[in-house]
């Protein structure tokens, strides 16, 4: 247990204070089914009614990362470019989902429109040799940049800033950047352009937490398994869509074969089948339900068509919980690993 937590203490959550992701990790958690409530918006601690002996607070993406670490928080919600940035030698920050859904962007290298002869990093350190001084680089990632440059016969100077990067190049105080890419916008009006091959991380909002925590505490355990479990199957729901048709067929068995005859609307382990009470006491009707991915819904749709189905009907999938959320089991195996490591 942290020494900056008593021992009857909430597990502590933090989320981004503002922001886009801020926004985008509220929305995330309240479509999930695990809403923040937050009475007084100036406030920085909120709940999760429902979820009992879980406190909720609000960080600086950066501070969230500190705060795990150093055990003062037990979970947190973050960008995986800050949690990466940060990393250090064994530490005890384990990820326990870097593909939530939103946050995504790019940490990468970017140069003036006008550095034409520079489209990839060859070209970069060709260039570079012809300087009088190492070039110049603007970033608010120098551990990152530093790693990914390593294997590169470059010679550089890196400019750590927290300031607006897009403009170093155009001001004179660096010859480019490497810095987070979304959309390409921003580096399009500041006359930039991102090298294709330049890219040093691909990154999104990730669920972080701290090892002891999670070692000490069966609370914590507790909450993120529940965090996972409504996460994972939420995120796996919005892939697929639910089917309902009826079909004309002799038996179940022989409508089942002429859906396994088919490519797409087998299922995820296999259709449902059912007698329809028909009110004119026809027994040859029956009812399919099938789970398909919501790119795969127009194929589905004329599959079952094809085998005589009618009045399809589409409903949204909300959840899909598997038996055990893989990354729950994944945190079990790297706890146990750790535990195996320190002796």
């Amino acid at each position: 247990m942290s020494e900056n937590q008593a021992p009857n203490q909430p597990i502590r959550f933090s989320l981004p204070s503002k922001g886009v992701l801020a926004e985008d990790s509220l929305a995330l958690l309240s479509r999930c089914g695990l809403e923040v409530y937050k009475p007084n918006p100036r406030q920085y601690r909120a709940t999760i009614p429902g979820v009992e002996g879980l406190e909720i607070l609000f960080q600086r993406p950066g501070d969230i990362v500190s705060s795990v670490r150093d055990g003062s928080v037990d979970i947190g919600l973050t960008g995986l470019d800050v949690v990466m940035e940060h990393s250090v030698p064994e530490d005890p920050i384990l990820i326990l989902h870097d593909e939530l859904g939103f946050g995504q962007c790019k940490l990468a290298l970017a140069v003036p429109e006008n550095m034409d002869s520079v489209t990839s990093v060859k070209q970069l350190i060709n260039y570079a040799s012809t300087l009088p001084q190492p070039i110049r680089i603007a970033t608010k990632y120098p551990e990152l940049t530093t790693a990914f440059l390593k294997p590169y016969a470059l010679q550089y100077h890196l400019i750590t800033s927290e300031g607006t990067l897009e403009l170093a190049p155009s001001i004179g105080y660096a010859d480019m950047i490497s810095d987070l890419v979304s959309s390409g916008k921003t580096l399009q009006e500041n006359r930039l352009r991102m090298l294709p091959d330049g890219v040093i991380l691909k990154s999104q909002a990730c669920l972080i937490a701290n090892f002891d925590s999670l070692e000490n505490k069966p609370k914590a355990m507790e909450i993120v398994r529940l965090l996972l479990e409504y996460l994972e199957a939420y995120i796996r729901g919005k892939e697929y869509t639910a089917l309902f048709a009826n079909v004309r067929g002799q038996s179940r068995e022989e409508i089942g074969t002429r859906i396994r005859s088919q490519h797409v609307i087998s299922g995820l382990e296999g259709p449902t089948i059912s007698d329809i009470l028909s009110r004119s006491g026809d027994t040859n009707w029956f009812a399919i339900n099938i789970v398909v991915r919501k790119d795969q819904l127009f194929q589905a749709v004329n599959e079952l068509r094809s085998i005589g189905g009618s009045g399809v009907v589409v409903m949204p999938v909300n959840y899909i919980f598997e038996e055990e959320p893989p990354r729950y089991t994944a945190m079990l195996k790297a706890i146990q690993e750790r535990k195996n490591n320190k002796g």
